[in-house]
């Protein structure tokens, strides 16, 4: 296997330890098992634990914000339709057998130090999410963008952690009758 290859193998592999255990409860031992490599291999390519779970969480970011704009996009036309459609979508991922809540929200329960590498990470990608509603927004023609990407964001965050947390996997629609109404406010008919 190629340097490159087993960089990559050792960041899938981590991710779907990380997702499915949690971080701290996953050591390096069950990881180098998991990937067939040896400690040597994983040293090549990473400083760290924390290192490896940087990697693994831009890892992530990429699949997990590509894929689920791809589909909210496959769900509808309409901007105003894909607002709603991102709650559609999230109720998929809710249903999934492989749903073990949000990498970046758990990561921060693990990680929560002000200054830490991972919580930058996270916020990135809080960020770049709340973006993407933004600019549904923005093409929606929302009177406020700002305000609604906000509010949908809220309430994805706050759909994810329940469905999460008490195993609801009916908080993306919850949060969509919620949505609807938040939309129907922030713009006009047309």
């Amino acid at each position: 296997m190629a340097a490159k290859s087993r960089r990559e193998h050792l960041i899938k592999t981590a991710v779907e330890l990380f997702a499915e255990r949690g971080y701290h409860a996953t050591g390096i031992d069950t990881i180098l098992a998991a990937a067939g490599v040896s400690k040597k291999t994983l040293y090549n390519h990473f400083r760290s634990k924390d290192e490896l779970i940087l990697a693994a969480l831009r890892h992530y970011d990429g699949l997990f914000r590509n894929g689920f704009m791809r589909q909210v996009e496959a769900a509808a036309v309409h901007p105003r339709d894909r607002l709603l459609a991102v709650f559609d979508v999230s109720e998929q991922w809710f249903a999934s057998d492989r749903f073990y809540g949000c990498m970046f929200i758990n990561a921060i329960g693990e990680y929560s130090e002000p200054d830490s590498p991972i919580r930058e990470v996270c916020k990135e990608f809080k960020k770049l999410m709340r973006g993407y509603l933004l600019e549904l927004a923005i093409a929606a023609g929302a009177k406020d963008p700002a305000a609604l990407a906000d509010e949908l964001a809220l309430l994805l965050e706050g759909a994810t952690v329940t469905a999460q947390v008490s195993g609801d996997r009916r908080a993306a629609q919850t949060a969509k009758r919620i949505a609807r109404r938040i939309i129907e406010q922030a713009i006009e008919p047309g």
